[in-house]
């Protein structure tokens, strides 16, 4: 059974890692992610990014969000305008 384009969504995530100081253990994750229907693109700091940016999607889909995770969205909006 094929789901509905109404409720499908489809992503393309790259990520890596960065050097973020002298001494080769000092990394950190970077990357971007790409909503492949609307072509809308985000720059990713850390990999917690990759789910708020999805959270969004699924919210617009109707899918229902728990309490956990309109507030982690709401958070990440504040900081990241």
């Amino acid at each position: 059974m094929e789901p509905s384009d109404s409720f499908t969504s489809s992503f393309i995530i790259k990520i890596w890692r960065e050097r973020t100081g002298v001494r080769p253990d000092q990394v950190a994750w970077r990357g971007h992610i790409t909503h492949v229907p609307s072509g809308r693109q985000r720059y990713l700091r850390k990999l917690d990014d990759i789910v708020i940016f999805i959270l969004a999607d699924v919210a617009r889909m109707g899918v229902p969000l728990s309490v956990y995770w309109r507030l982690r969205r709401w958070l990440h909006t504040q900081r990241h305008p």
